[in-house]
């Protein structure tokens, strides 16, 4: 079970990996073939790691809500 965990967990770090790759490129004018311009790329390039990061940040936020391990204002209110 743990290696499905992982292996889910790799998918977002990877676009994220992706995207911070893609922003690199943009900033030393390194043009990847399917992207026609520049800006292009480093708006697909933030939209990915924007994507990874908010992904795994609630993956973990969510995994620690369960073992109570955030602090109280990070914890969900009881209704």
């Amino acid at each position: 079970m743990r290696y499905l965990a992982l292996l889910l967990a790799l998918i977002p770090i990877s676009a994220a990996v992706a995207g911070i790759k893609l922003m690199r490129d943009t900033v030393f004018a390194i043009l990847q073939p399917p992207i026609p311009t520049l800006w292009l790329q480093f708006l697909i390039g933030l939209l990915l790691f924007g994507f990874g990061f908010y992904v795994f940040g609630g993956f973990v936020l969510y995994r620690d809500r369960k073992r109570n391990k955030v602090q109280a204002r990070f914890q969900k209110r009881q209704s």
